[in-house]
């Protein structure tokens, strides 16, 4: 058996270090980069991704003042004039639903309506978001639309029943017969990353697949089937003895947790190859709890950007799910995913 807590305790060390003068404040970064473009102090993600740690880790606030703080302090990021939370570094798409989900932690909602994403709650404007997005050349950040409009509306109770069987109807008839990812017929090798690899050196389809979680997520929020769940397996256990994402387990960033929850997600639809996923997940994880261990949490950049720590604690706790009895911690994991949709 392997022992998460060092490494999440690491995590409490620099979500402190993180923290501001008040309740539920936090940067996101406390250092600047080499181009000089970080968002010291107060930032929408760092909020966001505190709540969301101290959720999945056991330690979220009970006291009500104390949530209250949190509260109001997410709520005021919500541009009144928009109904969008707004962040240079993802799509504002991606901010809010971000933003919304963490309120969610806390039985709480935006404090305006959604007035820009309004306009896609009729089917047709719905289908020409989905259809218009850049699923080949560019699938990872486009999925940031594609699922954020959905967790968005639905967690603010402004998307009726109708609506969300739109958006998981055109998702049925557009998954790829052959990867199981989506959309079909636009699954091929790119060179692009997201915005934290940049731009790949040799073509793969992995960012379909990180683009593929997004929406996973979504379904397994609102209990719906995938069409092809054998061929994700097949796609994500081949991307992973091909190491066709050199970094995956060996950084800190959203990718793993992307093909965890692919492949365990896909596995519990079907059973398809179950010791092949149980073994490919094995290994992976006791990779990734190696490099993880060797890290100097302290001087770390990827660990001291909560955005990123948040997907390497997401990908823990769907790990220590998948193989039950084989990863530790005082506190049992709980994914954020399995309560709400979007990470």
């Amino acid at each position: 058996m392997r022992d998460l807590q060092p490494i999440l305790d690491r995590a409490m060390q620099v979500l402190d270090t993180h923290r501001l003068n008040r309740p539920g404040a936090y940067a996101r970064w406390i250092w600047q980069n080499p181009e000089g473009n970080r968002e010291l102090g107060l930032n929408e993600y760092g909020c966001a991704d505190a709540a969301n740690i101290l959720y999945m880790v056991g330690a979220f606030p009970a006291e009500a003042a104390e949530r209250a703080s949190w509260v109001e302090t997410l709520q005021a990021f919500q541009h009144e004039d928009t109904g969008l939370f707004v962040e240079a570094t993802h799509h504002p798409f991606h901010t809010t639903a971000h933003c919304i989900a963490a309120l969610e932690l806390f039985e709480a909602g935006p404090l305006h309506p959604l007035k820009n994403m309004q306009p896609y709650l009729t089917k047709e404007n719905l289908y020409d978001l989905l259809d218009g997005l850049n699923w080949t050349e560019s699938p990872w950040t486009a999925s940031h639309q594609g699922a954020g409009i959905y967790a968005a509306l639905v967690l603010a109770g402004e998307a009726s029943l109708q609506w969300q069987e739109w958006y998981f109807d055109w998702l049925y008839e557009n998954a790829d017969p052959d990867t199981g990812l989506w959309r079909k017929g636009a699954v091929k090798a790119t060179h692009q990353g997201d915005s934290f690899s940049g731009v790949l050196k040799e073509a793969t389809i992995f960012p379909h697949v990180a683009s593929s979680f997004h929406y996973l997520f979504n379904h397994e929020y609102a209990h719906k089937p995938l069409r092809y769940p054998e061929r994700m397996i097949d796609t994500c256990l081949q991307i992973f003895h091909t190491r066709q994402w050199p970094t995956l387990g060996r950084n800190v960033s959203f990718a793993e947790v992307d093909w965890v929850y692919c492949l365990n997600r896909a596995l519990r639809q079907c059973g398809y190859r179950f010791q092949d996923c149980k073994t490919s997940l094995r290994e992976f994880a006791n990779g990734y709890l190696d490099y993880l261990e060797s890290l100097d949490p302290a001087s770390h950049d990827g660990f001291n950007d909560l955005h990123t720590l948040f997907g390497c604690i997401c990908a823990l706790s769907e790990l220590q799910a998948a193989l039950p009895g084989e990863l530790s911690s005082r506190k049992p994991l709980k994914l954020v995913l399995d309560r709400r949709p979007f990470i």
